[in-house]
């Protein structure tokens, strides 16, 4: 008969992925030093990438959005200084 299943808080599967991440020790020593199933492990550490690589997807489409708007301002501020750099000339013009 199967022993009584064990629940675990997510700060403890958090910690556990961030020891398998962070050290890069085999998902079996770290499984085996903190008293839990490999496989359990593994499962945790398997949805925590999946879950890092849709982040990661959403923050390159986020870089990408933010890299057109500021090639737009950048455009848009020079051509705001070249109209500027005109109107002086005019007033210099305008003066005299």
């Amino acid at each position: 008969m199967a022993g009584k299943r064990r629940k675990f808080d997510a700060e403890f599967r958090e910690g556990a992925v961030r020891i398998v991440a962070e050290t890069g020790k085999p998902i079996a020593q770290v499984a085996q030093d903190l008293g839990i199933s490999e496989t359990t492990l593994a499962s945790w550490v398997s949805r925590a990438r999946k879950a890092g690589a849709a982040t990661a997807t959403g923050e390159s489409e986020e870089l990408a959005r933010l890299r057109r708007e500021n090639a737009q301002l950048k455009k848009d501020n020079k051509e705001l200084a070249m109209e500027r750099d005109v109107l002086k000339r005019c007033m210099v013009l305008w003066v005299k």
